[in-house]
């Protein structure tokens, strides 16, 4: 007979909490809308120049400042989350206000108003009300992964399907931009394009908010977001003494906010162009392979929670940091020893090329699965620490110095590309591959995120937040409530 394994809470002597598969798949579902806004913001540099008539340079300044503007919303809507208290419960009612917001900001963006004589201030508005739906979205999706469960076995799980999600999602999407409508819509990125591509995120976006709605509505109530003790509203006092005082949530900060910005550059509509459509020379091939090495993705992502689960979030991702900047680098030179156009052909050329890229995805997916549980870590340490359940004041702190460290992607994006002589057009596919370009698309797709990684692994050298340290964590965070029930309970007994 098999031995049946222990569970983390026989293992720990801690009584963790426990989500059921069904309900974190659902919140899962949350990627639905996240993502495909995601890709689509991505091309917000071409519905500013085709809608709006903005040049390539007012582009990357108004992006940028509407990313810092977009910072600075995060601590009011974390005391707005703080604040809000329905019969619907908290989390639901917040995740379909920002979907509201967000969806209404977009169509008028993409759509309704885009080619109809409106210039920038238009444009410029209509980000900002964009940013304020995210916002609020984004928020407080960062905070299910602590309510679903703090069993450090099922913690890098929920990772996996937040993984599984963020991988599939976009690709999917990507077929339906890129092989669907692109070539219904003339090839190049029109008005018509973007047009359709805005009505497929708010249907797709609008299914996804109702599907995690459901899934969290089992822990969307007041006893999921209890302290320890009595605790006061939120004011910016606190927010500042989570940033002083919470040494983990720094070195996530430092780690995440330098892959972010990475991010950022590469997922430009416009680097994605230069690299798949202009240097490769077949714009649809990166769906294509993108579909290849899915599964694997996948695969890697289950692989890195377990790996997680077993020696800890910060573990997971020093480790996997290291295994992408490896990886970054050899496809690098690999770029450089062939002819990329080669690529596009059957051969060993393409067989190496998705081989590096199944390598490549995989390892990344590990780190972003690695960082969704350490990023929960750090708001149970939190706990821990001062004794308050604020889970939107640690995500908002996070997302606010995240967000002005990545705001220059756009910036850094349009810029390179203004560099390379793309003053008052954007890059199309099968425009000229020059060396410039060539360079300029390697430092920004690799190079970029090879510095971020570095910065990772030094970051993470500062922080304690290991899985023995979370287990000192959780056990004390449960013999700290246990303590203040049996005071109230004495209390009510005089």
């Amino acid at each position: 007979m098999f031995k049946k394994k222990p569970t983390a809470s026989e293992v720990d002597g801690v009584q963790y909490r426990r989500a059921k598969l069904w309900q974190i798949i659902l919140c899962a579902c949350n990627a639905l809308l996240g993502l495909t806004v995601y890709s689509l913001i991505g091309m917000a540099s071409y519905s500013a120049s085709i809608g709006y008539g903005v040049a390539t340079a007012a582009v990357g300044v108004i992006l940028t400042a509407t990313r810092i503007f977009d910072a600075v919303t995060d601590p009011l809507v974390a005391f707005l989350y703080d604040r809000v208290n329905t019969k619907f419960g908290k989390v639901r009612v917040l995740l379909v206000g920002g979907y509201v917001i967000e969806a209404l900001a977009l169509w008028l963006m993409f759509d309704v108003l885009s080619s109809k004589g409106f210039g920038v201030v238009t444009f410029t508005l209509l980000y900002m009300l964009y940013v304020v739906g995210m916002t609020i979205n984004n928020m407080t999706v960062q905070t299910l992964p602590p309510l679903l469960s703090n069993d450090p076995q099922q913690r890098p799980t929920i990772g996996v399907w937040n993984t599984i999600f963020n991988y599939c999602v976009p690709m999917v999407f990507s077929i339906v931009l890129n092989v669907v409508l692109l070539p219904i819509c003339g090839g190049t990125y029109n008005q018509l394009f973007l047009s359709k591509a805005v009505h497929v995120v708010m249907i797709v976006g609008g299914i996804g908010t109702i599907l995690t709605c459901i899934g969290i509505s089992g822990f969307d109530k007041p006893e999921s977001f209890e302290s320890i003790g009595k605790r006061e509203p939120l004011n910016f006092k606190d927010m500042l003494d989570v940033l002083q005082h919470n040494r983990p949530l720094q070195c996530y900060i430092a780690s995440n906010a330098s892959d972010k910005i990475a991010q950022q550059v590469a997922s430009q509509s416009i680097i994605g162009t230069m690299l798949f459509g202009i240097i490769i020379g077949n714009m649809s091939l990166s769906t294509l392979l993108g579909v290849v090495a899915m599964l694997p993705s996948i695969i890697f992502a289950v692989f890195g929670a377990k790996y997680a689960g077993k020696h800890g979030s910060k573990k997971g991702i020093v480790t996997w940091s290291a295994v992408c900047m490896a990886v970054a680098i050899i496809m690098i030179v690999y770029f450089v020893v062939i002819d990329p156009t080669k690529i596009a052909s059957m051969g060993p050329v393409m067989i190496i090329y998705v081989l590096l890229t199944l390598a490549f995805n995989g390892a990344k997916m590990c780190v972003t699965t690695c960082g969704t549980s350490f990023m929960a870590d750090c708001i149970d340490y939190e706990l821990y620490r001062s004794g308050k359940f604020v889970p939107a004041v640690v995500s908002g702190t996070y997302s606010l110095l995240d967000k002005i460290i990545s705001s220059f992607g756009a910036l850094i994006a349009t810029a390179a590309v203004a560099l390379l002589g793309y003053t008052t057009t954007m890059p199309q596919p099968g425009d000229p591959c020059t060396t410039p370009l060539f360079w300029m698309t390697m430092f920004l797709y690799f190079g970029l995120p090879i510095l971020g990684w570095i910065v990772s692994l030094v970051a993470m050298r500062y922080c304690d937040l290991d899985k023995a340290k979370m287990v000192e964590v959780q056990k004390a965070i449960a013999e700290k409530k246990a303590a203040a029930k049996a005071e109230v309970i004495a209390e009510n007994m005089k």
